[in-house]
């Protein structure tokens, strides 16, 4: 069902490494402030690992298309920081004590300034947006902005909802998730004046990524391991989401293991027995595997979109990423 063979992004980062160096240099001068508490804050998580897979996004669009200015350097560091400002707000909407491997902000400085420290986050971005010089590429990043923002609120109300249905679900990661790669592969195609039809099928392989990257890590809370995925593995279940292995679950479950599940999920303190048993269920039910099926049906719709374009180092590297996107265990 999932190819055996290890994938990874390393040919990615190698081909993005000298614009990601400029970006990177971009990113430090924009979080300096007079007010000590920014950089600490925005520093300290931006600096603290990460893929930084959807700004290479919008370096190795803008490479696919020959782009032929530097306009997606601004652009690609106003993506890190909107997802950057995402996480931060995230951690403190989740009560997340880790990211990416390491104590999250809020936990360190508190939830006023990880809140704070995002808004500032987004001000910059808007105003490295303004600097590309594209009115296009602002109207797509204020536009993911809007719509990431809906995807959080509509993840917030259907918190707990075990009936929540698959299509509702999809949508919730569309906005969340799979905005910002489409917008930050969408921006590459539009900084490069490459026309509209090519601007659209970056959109979408940059969706299809970004959902098949999430299922992805609705698996990977579940069955990987806190040193591979950077936080605490069963976030997910212990914060009460009901992500997709849940909802495949849930469907198949008989009533008496329906009622299991709603009072695992109902359940203030779960423990890590709960756990074990939210474990057991999606297993039982294959959840993982139908998760990790689905994920790589959407991988191989953005390796569709691929197929676009011609052949080079920066198409096989994206190709990779594609595969690592639903065979990665990190």
């Amino acid at each position: 069902m999932v190819r055996q063979k290890k994938y990874g992004i390393e040919q990615l980062i190698s081909l993005t490494k000298k614009d990601m160096g400029l970006v990177n240099d971009l990113i430090i001068q924009r979080t300096i402030s007079s007010t000590d508490m920014i950089p600490k804050v925005s520093q300290y998580l931006i600096s603290s690992g990460g893929k930084r897979l959807r700004p290479m996004l919008t370096i190795a669009s803008s490479k696919l298309c020959e782009c032929k200015n530097n306009h997606y350097i601004p652009l690609a560091a106003g993506v890190e920081f909107m997802h950057t400002a995402t996480l931060l707000h995230d951690d403190v909407v989740d009560d997340s004590e880790m990211r990416r491997g390491k104590i999250a902000a809020r936990m360190l400085w508190g939830n006023e300034a990880s809140v704070l420290v995002g808004d500032y986050l987004l001000g910059e971005a808007f105003k490295m947006m303004v600097e590309a010089q594209s009115i296009k590429a602002l109207e797509v990043l204020s536009n993911a902005a809007t719509v990431i923002a809906e995807g959080e609120v509509m993840q917030l109300v259907y918190s707990n909802h075990l009936t929540i249905k698959p299509e509702m679900y999809f949508q919730i990661i569309n906005y969340k998730t799979a905005k910002l790669f489409s917008a930050a592969s969408e921006i590459g195609a539009i900084i490069s004046e490459s026309g509209t039809k090519t601007a659209e099928i970056l959109r979408d392989f940059g969706s299809y990524l970004g959902i098949a990257f999430q299922l992805s890590d609705d698996a990977l809370d579940y069955t990987s391991t806190k040193d591979n995925i950077g936080k605490d593995i069963g976030d997910d279940f212990f914060e009460g989401k009901v992500t997709y292995p849940i909802i495949i679950s849930y469907s198949k479950s008989t009533d008496a293991e329906k009622k299991i599940w709603e009072e695992l999920i109902s359940k203030k303190n779960k423990n890590s027995d709960d756990f074990k048993t939210a474990v057991e269920l999606i297993d039982e039910k294959q959840g993982f595997e139908n998760t990790l099926t689905e994920a790589q049906r959407y991988g191989e719709k953005a390796l569709n979109c691929l197929e676009n374009f011609e052949n080079s180092e920066m198409k096989k590297a994206l190709i990779e990423a594609v595969y690592f996107s639903y065979t990665r265990n990190s």
